[in-house]
């Protein structure tokens, strides 16, 4: 990844331990590592934890603008998560890829896998493009 393009996190995905691994036209990658905290009381990584990062990882990949000095932010219209398995490891890695949209909205997929490649989550999302002030 360019590092001209490597964004600091913003609070929210700071606090959780989010950091973006790649990101480019249409496409962002971040992990999450598996911290105490972020799991619920049966010991699994709580749910929002996977909406959390499906979030970011979908937004990004529709926000990309190709120039590191001028930045597209989005709101996030809809999102839907399909919990599928449990982590077999210790790290959320996550993918989102941008699948259409206009000039205002953009729809995207997202997926998170753990290190040994168990697929923990997918989902999609429904973005709009916020205006430049």
């Amino acid at each position: 990844m360019d590092d001209r393009f490597r964004e600091e996190p913003y609070a929210w995905s700071a606090h959780i331990g989010m950091n973006m691994l790649d990101w480019s036209d249409g496409y962002a990658k971040f992990e999450l590592p598996l911290a105490d905290f972020i799991m619920n009381r049966h010991g699994n990584p709580h749910g929002g934890a996977h909406a959390s990062l499906l979030d970011t990882v979908m937004g990004y990949a529709g926000c990309w603008t190709g120039d590191p000095d001028h930045q597209q932010m989005c709101l996030t219209l809809s999102l839907n998560v399909q919990y599928l398995s449990r982590p077999r490891g210790q790290t959320f890695i996550a993918e989102g890829r941008k699948t259409g949209g206009g000039r205002s909205t953009f729809f995207a997929e997202g997926e998170i896998r753990d290190e040994t490649g168990e697929i923990i989550a997918k989902g999609t999302g429904t973005f709009r493009y916020r205006k430049s002030t």
